[in-house]
């Protein structure tokens, strides 16, 4: 039967009934459900049957609900339960990535709303029986409520009425480009990036963020958060660093419990701290991602391997068992899960098996399951099952690390038998039907159905317990008054205030006086190739609004008219550690990854790498020893260089935005004062730079002296590099950090300094 959502292009109707100290149930007339009343109460009829099941019955535990539409649902509607869409867009482009179409045109001709579910989403919806949802660019908070609204009457319409999950990766930071922000188009509270949260050292101020956030993302019809990534970024190369809390297990630790108790609890007073405010927390990535090896990332066959020379891996789950698996609120742990890309070589002490985290039954099953009593959601990464891509450096072949020899459906057995409940990035329900039917040959049918049903219970339970079923509709006009309110945008910037780490002051050059003379070179951008493969063409502009710094100082053009100079900088990059170009000289292709403006040789790297992989396509030894990479950014040195030349001795002040550590020692001498920030806004550091705000951060990572240090520090290990010493001989080391009394001495530093006992 075709959906009747599906038959017109006008915005969903909604209505809404209430019950007497129950929940006000919202329903989608058009979509066949209607209202039963029993005992004086009102259900939603999802089943459209006119009678009351179990699963229809707000008033039973989620847990009893879940079984009971899971007991009702066919293995293919199961097996659409276990998907979770590929990135979606409001409206879905008609060039470059994730396309769509409408009526079989592109969204530019089809004469269609940007809310209007695409031809492939209502495809997913109806003939794979997807309901867990990935969204990324939303053309604008009233468009996102509404395509919001119309996925929700579409999936109502559909048997059983199960209501689509929506999701996010994080949406809330400064730096729109960084990699893995998924906030593009539409207008919301800005905050630092999680490194930048680490920062304020302030578990309470992280737990703010995710009531705002989560607030924020139920208004955009958003129930799931894929965030907060809790690696230890152990290794400072690693290009997902900035998504992190930082090196330190401990703060690590303290902040994903503050980040999952302030998204998931928002309801108190009830039994078990779930409401329709809540949203769940997918914690991430499963073992821990932040010590591949050479700090290389999985995303990218190069990078496929996690190492642990120093023997630390279990300090790398402190953050996920003793923080988001140990929660204050009532919601005792976070929702959901999801395992890296990586091999944790070595790791498998039980089967063996080299294979990528979700592959591995030790991991999952033994570890997670059985020893931590873990029994949320395990959902795998992005594209797992898929052949891997032609060309190592490829960000878009499937990630099958280790299983690269299997079928797509073996694939997906091995998963399930590993004990994982969902496929990320799989719109598709074939290759888990397939699955399903190597099990009953392998199992029988009732072990498979039972199998299936555990999984389908988590994921139910998921949804019920944030009110979906009850009410997943969204008032527009609402959201967008409630999204990016001034109380949100004013909590984000005090965040962002307090993100920041001075590190240097030499002879109190800040604050600023009002009205001072100020310099603000312009910062050239040479060319670079994105991550996920575009170029981004040459810049020469002002890192600062020029308009906004008006506000505060008189600019100069002149550097001989200036009292100041203010220098804006990144730190420093130098690609992700493989070279086409190598491997098309005859090299193995594996390059250093350099965190120092300079070009810089390997000359204290390994001979010989921790781990390879052996097949004719792949490289067993994966050393760079000797070779030699050029940084993308060299002209933000000598940006700093140049400026100091020509202000003489008047003082230089450097705005330093990290996402790694970065080697100082090349212009720390050049500058009278650093701000280091890792997501702030000009409006933010412009206020820190005049007196209006006072910095507070502390570093939540090492600053390396040089990059033999970088080279010699174990991937697996925290803190334990040389730190930079600056010429007023104040260590770059975790926990430091000063205002303008001088260096930080405080609660925090006592608490999570490196001097704790």
């Amino acid at each position: 039967m075709k959906n009747p959502i599906a038959a017109t292009l006008e915005q969903a109707s909604i209505q809404y009934v209430t019950n007497d100290g129950g929940p006000t149930l919202g329903y989608c007339p058009a979509s066949g459900a209607r209202i039963i009343e029993q005992d004086g109460l009102k259900f939603k009829d999802l089943s459209k049957d006119g009678q009351l099941h179990p699963y229809e019955d707000w008033r039973l535990t989620a847990d009893e609900r879940a079984r009971d539409l899971a007991s009702r649902m066919t293995i293919e509607q199961i097996a659409g339960l276990m998907l979770y869409s590929s990135h979606q867009n409001v409206p879905s482009p008609s060039v470059g990535f994730f396309t769509g179409t409408y009526g079989g045109k592109p969204f530019e001709e089809a004469g269609v709303k940007a809310w209007t579910l695409s031809d492939q989403q209502a495809a997913f919806l109806s003939q794979d029986y997807v309901r867990h949802v990935l969204v990324m660019a939303i053309s604008g908070n009233r468009d996102g409520a509404l395509w919001s609204n119309q996925m929700q009457a579409f999936a109502e319409a559909e048997s059983l009425g199960i209501p689509v999950n929506i999701s996010s990766d994080p949406r809330h930071g400064i730096d729109i480009g960084a990699e893995f922000t998924g906030g593009a188009g539409s207008r919301i509270s800005k905050w630092p990036e999680t490194l930048g949260l680490a920062a304020t050292f302030d578990p309470s101020i992280v737990r703010q963020f995710g009531e705002v956030a989560s607030r924020e993302y139920r208004a955009l019809g958003i129930a799931t958060a894929l965030s907060p990534q809790i690696d230890i970024a152990t290794d400072p190369r690693w290009f997902r660093f900035s998504g992190t809390f930082g090196e330190d297990p401990l703060l690590s630790t303290e902040m994903a419990r503050a980040y999952v108790d302030g998204f998931q609890t928002s309801d108190a007073g009830s039994a078990d701290g779930w409401g329709a405010g809540s949203v769940n927390a997918m914690v991430k990535h499963w073992p821990g991602g932040g010590s591949g090896e050479g700090g290389r990332d999985a995303h990218f066959g190069f990078g496929k391997y996690a190492v642990y020379p120093g023997n630390n891996f279990e300090e790398h789950l402190e953050p996920f068992v003793n923080g988001a698996f140990k929660l204050e609120g009532k919601t005792g742990e976070a929702s959901a899960v999801m395992p890296y890309y990586t091999i944790s070589h070595g790791r498998d002490d039980v089967y063996g098996e080299n294979v990528g985290n979700s592959y591995n039954k030790y991991l999952i099953t033994d570890l997670l399951r059985e020893k931590y009593g873990y029994d949320g959601v395990v959902c795998t990464d992005w594209n797992i099952t898929a052949d891997e891509g032609a060309a190592i450096e490829s960000m878009f072949g499937g990630k099958s690390w280790g299983v690269e020899g299997l079928s797509v459906a073996e694939r997906h057995y091995k998963l399930l038998m590993a004990g994982v409940d969902q496929f990320g990035g799989n719109n598709d329900s074939l290759p888990v039907l397939e699955a399903y039917r190597m099990g009953v040959d392998e199992h029988g049918e009732a072990y498979m159905r039972e199998r299936f049903e555990k999984s389908a219970v988590r994921l139910l339970k998921n949804i019920f317990r944030v009110g979906l079923f009850e009410n997943p509709y969204l008032d527009a006009e609402q959201s967008e008054k409630l999204v990016a309110s001034e109380p949100f945008v004013s909590a984000g910037h005090e965040a962002q205030l307090k993100s920041v780490v001075m590190v240097k002051n030499k002879d109190q050059a800040l604050p600023l006086k009002p009205r001072s003379r100020v310099y603000i070179p312009s910062r050239y951008t040479a060319p670079e190739k994105h991550f996920i493969g575009f170029t981004i063409p040459e810049r020469d502009e002002s890192p600062i609004d020029l308009a906004l710094a008006e506000q505060f100082f008189d600019i100069v053009e002149n550097p001989g008219d200036a009292d100041f100079a203010i220098v804006a900088i990144r730190g420093a990059k130098a690609g992700l550690g493989y070279s086409r170009e190598d491997a098309a000289a005859g090299g193995n292709g594996y390059v250093p990854i350099s965190l120092q403006y300079r070009p810089y040789t390997a000359e204290h790297a390994r001979e010989t790498s921790l781990a390879g992989d052996a097949r004719d396509r792949d490289v067993l030894n994966r050393s760079y020893q000797g070779k030699t990479v050029t940084t993308h950014n060299e002209s933000d040195l000598d940006l700093v260089l140049e400026t100091k030349s020509r202000m003489g001795e008047k003082p230089v002040i450097v705005t330093l935005f990290l996402v790694n550590p970065t080697v100082m020692e090349e212009f720390e001498t050049s500058a009278d004062a650093i701000l280091v920030h890792f997501g702030s806004s000009d409006k933010a550091m412009l206020e820190l730079l005049s007196g209006q705000a006072e910095p507070s951060g502390l570093l939540p990572l090492q600053l390396p002296a040089n990059m033999r240090t970088v080279e010699e520090q174990f991937e697996d290990v925290p803190h334990d590099m040389a730190c930079h010493v600056d010429d007023q001989q104040h260590a770059y080391d975790f926990g430091f950090g000063m205002n303008w009394q001088g260096v930080i001495e405080d609660d925090r530093t006592r608490k999570y300094g490196r001097k704790r006992s």
